[in-house]
């Protein structure tokens, strides 16, 4: 497989994994009852109409968004046999870290729903963790029938690895003491001539203008130059209750990575041109960061359905200051880090 082909490959299966999320989500949201219990109250035991009302949508959904990403993305690429592909060492790892995210949050938003249906805990937490699963197998069984990809075995495993450390903590602690969160800070890229062009118009903004978009959401998505994930812990759940530790107050531990304007290297072909950028001067490496960090869920909140779009954007890390700490030797402080 190609470069280019490598790079779309894991820009697909981001924003496949996000939308099949996101349609899921909207399709339990939606599904409000005509009785005396309000939308956003849980009901005290299993409620059959909130149970069957969204596991109809979200199963008509769900099928509505995989006809689609076949007829958009696969359906115009050859199918094979089912294979596997290896990009363990793609990204620096950075695509591994988005996966485990994905499926986390993915399960703890799908345990938040079917709470809301009257389902008991335990199985609801099974309920979860299985959704956080299932929703990222499915693109990765996608890949491993299509000549384009392959079945990640390494994406596969940190799917796993995301939705189980969620799922360990509610049956351990019936809480999210570690939480996954994502930040993203929107970068440009200098007019600088890639080596290897011979018309010279090739720059550096052209290469990461194909592979990461043009505007702020585009990058969010897509450039793991400018992502950090983020592993957010909350102090005051690992000490005694009566402690006066800020209830809502994490430190959390990143991971980041710079200068990747490829999967595997800085070298890529295009239309028979090769292109590749010099190690020296774009240097590949990892980052570790250490910042404090707000539990949005923490903070007392009257107003349900905002205490319920709180606890959403909960998978968001807040600019704060940071201490660098990267693969080059070197130790930075960031006054102020997204």
């Amino acid at each position: 497989m190609s470069f280019k082909g490598q790079i779309i490959s894991t820009d697909r299966r981001r924003k496949l994994s996000l939308m099949l999320s996101l349609l899921l989500f909207l399709s339990f949201s939606g599904a409000a009852q005509k009785d005396t219990l309000k939308f956003w109250d849980i009901p005290p035991s299993f409620h059959p109409g909130r149970y069957w009302t969204a596991a109809g949508v979200s199963a008509a959904g769900y099928g509505v968004a995989l006809i689609s990403l076949n007829e958009l993305w696969y359906k115009q690429y050859p199918r094979t046999s089912f294979h596997f592909f290896n990009d363990a060492e793609e990204w620096q790892q950075m695509d591994k870290a988005g996966h485990l995210f994905s499926a986390y949050f993915e399960a703890d938003w799908t345990h938040g729903i079917v709470q809301w249906t009257g389902v008991k805990r335990k199985p609801s937490i099974w309920a979860g963790a299985l959704v956080g699963i299932g929703l990222q197998a499915t693109l990765e069984i996608f890949d491993g029938f299509s000549s384009k990809w392959g079945f990640s075995i390494s994406d596969f495993t940190t799917n796993i690895a995301g939705s189980a450390l969620w799922a360990t903590q509610e049956f351990a602690w019936d809480e999210q003491r570690i939480r996954v969160k994502v930040s993203s800070t929107y970068r440009t890229y200098p007019e600088e001539i890639v080596p290897g062009d011979p018309s010279g118009s090739t720059t550096l903004k052209t290469r990461t203008d194909d592979l990461f978009g043009k505007n702020i959401l585009q990058s969010f998505l897509k450039d793991y130059n400018a992502q950090t994930v983020w592993l957010s812990v909350n102090i005051h759940s690992f000490l005694p209750e009566e402690s006066k530790f800020p209830k809502w107050l994490n430190v959390a531990f990143g991971y980041g990575a710079e200068n990747m304007f490829g999967g595997f290297e800085n070298k890529w072909k295009i239309d028979g041109t090769e292109y590749e950028l010099s190690n020296n001067r774009y240097p590949r490496y990892r980052q570790l960061f250490i910042s404090p960090d707000i539990d949005l869920s923490k903070i007392k909140i009257k107003s349900k359905p905002l205490k319920a779009l709180v606890c959403m954007a909960n998978i968001f890390k807040i600019p704060a200051p940071a201490l660098e700490i990267n693969g080059k030797g070197g130790v930075k402080w960031k006054w102020m880090y997204y």
